[in-house]
């Protein structure tokens, strides 16, 4: 009888080890199959990612939702990466339990190397001096395997004490002694690298002042708010005359492109709505050879008189949405000459296309709004003209404008006769009727682009201009003062301009604070980015050869 139980009891607890050891199995495969997947979606996310960036890279500004989406994506890649990490980690314990099932070993997108001129530490763990196994001396090396970890350094100041050395002649009593060291503003004492990063992290990045002291303070350094303005006051004056060549250069364009935006202003414990107005100068398009910039202006209101004022003495080509304080840029009279305007085809894409937005609408469930046919079919037929211009970006202006006589312009004919044909059937009432109007109105304007080669059919490079300072108002909020707008304006557009020229601003406004004094006024240019990206670029070849 006892040998019956003790064999029942065995039998027992080798099929409970036996389902426990199923149980660990089927828990590692479910663990393996979760992390498959994860890693799946990450790598799916990713490509998307990359695709649409390639996208944007190839055909320029598909539409005014791209940046969002862009960053709807990397939200979204951001949030699967971290899933497809816990889930792999997850993954690699529940083998530890059984022996049948090997782990999971995720296929990540290929790591892009480390910069060659980033600082490296070589760190040697020394080898056995004796054989693990028979105890034997005789070690020869057969070589190295090299782990590769990207670490921080925390950010150093650092006081540098200039000794000036006085002497006196025994002969004349003359008193001699060198010149005081150059700091890049008056009373100053920062130097030329930390007031850049100052002034770049203030207009570039979006920092306020007040989080800047209080990042410094942090890092064991007290600098007041007050102190940090009086530099930035007085880097702003020292870059004054770059400022003046970078708008001389703008506005000497034979195209520009304008807009504005909102930038709310503090006055008197209230704020007003103010405007930053840009003009930016991009021949690229059109394969033009002068290197783009970007010129901020700052107002306290929208009035034309101020667009008029910036553009006194331009008489190119304007394009720009159809806002009516630019009118009297174009009328004959206008002295010296009247400028050409040139409407934004993707200001009036985005009318038609708020009517005929089916994923917005879907969106609404009930409250939705039926989508119109007639702004539906006006959105295909503009994104037929958009594709072909995407086709001839970056050809000459002569190329630009035989293909679009050859193709644009017949669409354009039919489009314009198809929007005045809706018109005539639709009522008053209607919402599509307004865009419709918007166009048909100014309809010379639209069809300019097929007259000269040189014409976008968008205005997205002002816009593109005007987004960063869109995402700073929700870090800064308003601008402290009228002169702050203006201060931020003079800085956007040495920072803008930079960038479009490919050039890193913080290393670039470091050099220039460092030379801007030294410099003579006639050798001033060399200081302007494209100018000191040249120089640099034939130093660095220089030196390779």
């Amino acid at each position: 009888m006892i040998l019956a139980e003790r064999s029942a009891r065995l039998a027992a607890e080798g099929k409970l080890a036996s389902a426990c050891a199923d149980l660990d199995e089927a828990r590692a495969e479910a663990a393996r199959a979760q992390v498959d997947r994860s890693s799946h979606e990450a790598l799916i996310a990713y490509f998307k990612l990359e695709i649409e960036k390639l996208r944007r890279q190839i055909y320029g500004q598909r539409s005014e939702r791209t940046a969002r989406l862009l960053d709807q994506m990397e939200l979204q890649l951001e949030e699967v990466e971290a899933s497809a990490t816990e889930d792999e980690l997850a993954a690699a314990h529940a083998p530890a339990k059984t022996a049948t099932v090997r782990s999971f070993e995720r296929k990540r997108p290929v790591r892009k190397p480390f910069p060659d001129n980033i600082e490296r530490e070589r760190v040697v763990i020394a080898g056995p001096t004796n054989c693990p196994c028979c105890g034997g001396s005789r070690l020869s090396k057969l070589g190295e395997d090299v782990t590769e970890t990207l670490e921080e350094i925390p950010r150093r100041f650092k006081v540098i004490e200039t000794v000036r050395e006085k002497f006196s002649c025994r002969d004349c009593e003359t008193i001699t002694q060198p010149p005081a060291p150059f700091h890049a503003t008056p009373r100053g004492y920062i130097g030329p690298q930390l007031l850049a990063t100052i002034v770049f992290d203030k207009f570039g990045m979006h920092v306020p002042l007040n989080r800047q002291s209080n990042r410094f303070k942090c890092e064991g350094l007290d600098l007041s708010v007050s102190t940090l303005a009086d530099q930035v006051g007085a880097a702003s004056f020292a870059l004054m005359p770059l400022y003046r060549l970078i708008e001389a250069h703008v506005l000497a364009a034979e195209r520009l492109h304008g807009d504005e935006t909102t930038v709310p202003i503090l006055a008197k414990g209230k704020t007003v709505t103010g405007r930053i107005w840009t003009y930016v100068r991009d021949d690229r398009p059109f394969g033009g050879q002068a290197p783009p910039a970007a010129v901020y202006y700052a107002s306290r209101d929208r009035r034309g008189e101020h667009p008029q004022r910036h553009l006194q003495n331009f008489t190119g080509i304007l394009q720009a949405d159809a806002y009516n304080g630019l009118n009297a840029l174009f009328e004959a009279e206008r002295q010296p000459t009247p400028i050409t305007p040139a409407f934004c085809w993707a200001h009036s894409r985005r009318q038609f296309f708020e009517l005929a937005d089916i994923a917005k609408n879907a969106r609404r469930g009930r409250n939705a709004t039926a989508i119109s046919p007639i702004a539906l079919d006006a959105v295909k037929r503009i994104d037929a003209l958009f594709e072909i211009e995407r086709e001839i970006n970056g050809l000459s202006a002569e190329e630009r404008l035989l293909v679009r006589r050859e193709r644009s312009a017949p669409l354009l004919v039919e489009l314009e006769a198809w929007l005045r044909d809706q018109r005539n059937k639709l009522s008053r009432s209607s919402n599509v009727l307004k865009p419709i109007n918007y166009m048909l109105n100014r309809w010379n304007g639209f069809a300019r682009f097929t007259e000269d080669g040189r014409i976008c059919a968008t205005n997205n490079a002002a816009e593109r201009a005007l987004r960063s300072l869109a995402l700073g108002r929700k870090a800064w909020l308003f601008a402290g003062s009228d002169r702050g707008a203006e201060r931020a304006a003079v800085m956007l557009t040495l920072i803008m301009t930079a960038r479009l020229n490919e050039v890193d601003p913080k290393s670039w406004l470091a050099d220039v604070f460092t030379r801007i004094a030294e410099i003579p006024q006639s050798r001033l240019r060399e200081l302007l980015p494209w100018e000191w990206k040249a120089k640099a670029q034939n130093a660095a070849t220089a030196q390779a050869a």
